[in-house]
C-alpha cells in the first residue's frame, strides 16, 4: 500500500478545482486504458462524501471510504477516467496538468 501511495503522489496532485472544491490533477501525460491506481480505504456501510460503491464480480456491492488521493476525483458528464471495481483506468488520453474526472453514476445531475 505504501508503494501505491508513493506512486499516486508521483503522478497526481490535489489542487483547487474549477468543478468543485479540490480536484485530482495529473502531473504527467497518461495514455488511454492506462491503470491509474486503486481506491483504497475502510469498508463503508453508509454513503459519505468520499464513499465509492463498486459492484463486485459476484454482483454484490461494496463501499469504501476513500483514504488515498483518488478520493478527490470530481464528476463530469464527459469523464477522463472510470472505475472497474475499485481500480481506476483512463478512458481517453489525459494531458499533464489536466483534472481527472469520473462520472458519478445515473441520476447525478450536478455539474
Amino acid at each position: 500500500m505504501i508503494s501505491e501511495q508513493i506512486r499516486l503522489a508521483d503522478i497526481f496532485s490535489v489542487k483547487q478545482s474549477g468543478i468543485h472544491g479540490q480536484g485530482l490533477f495529473s502531473k504527467i501525460r497518461i495514455k488511454k486504458a492506462c491503470y491509474l491506481g486503486t481506491y483504497s480505504g475502510k469498508q463503508a456501510i453508509n454513503d459519505g462524501m468520499h464513499v465509492l460503491w463498486a459492484e463486485l464480480e459476484d454482483g454484490e456491492w461494496e463501499g469504501r471510504d476513500g483514504q488515498n488521493i483518488l478520493r478527490y476525483l470530481n464528476h463530469s458528464r464527459q469523464p477522463s477516467c472510470e472505475f472497474v471495481g475499485f481500480d481506476l483506468y483512463a478512458v481517453r488520453d489525459i494531458g499533464a496538468g489536466e483534472e481527472l474526472t469520473i462520472h458519478y453514476g445515473p441520476g447525478f445531475d450536478s455539474e
